[in-house]
């Protein structure tokens, strides 16, 4: 019974990991969109695709939230939004 009990809390807890990489995964495709956004109307105005300065305050946040992991997870996101620099 034991088992069946393990068995059946690692398959929910599997369902409910699978609908959170689902949204992660939608939120990430929506930051994305707003990025190509912020690219567009900066390069309108003159100015360059990239602020290196905005990375940084994003790198930071990320780091400071998620530690070393959560700059990797910034600069990943970082080159899907902006792409290779």
């Amino acid at each position: 019974m034991t088992t069946t009990t393990s068995e059946q809390t690692i398959a929910d807890a599997r369902e409910r990991i699978d609908a959170l990489d689902d949204r992660i995964i939608g939120l990430i495709q929506e930051r994305v969109a707003v990025s190509a956004v912020v690219q567009e109307a900066r390069i309108a105005s003159g100015g360059r695709r990239v602020n290196l300065s905005r990375e940084n305050e994003i790198l930071s946040h990320y780091s400071d939230a998620l530690g070393r992991p959560g700059t990797s997870l910034a600069m990943t996101l970082l080159e899907l939004s902006r792409g290779r620099i």
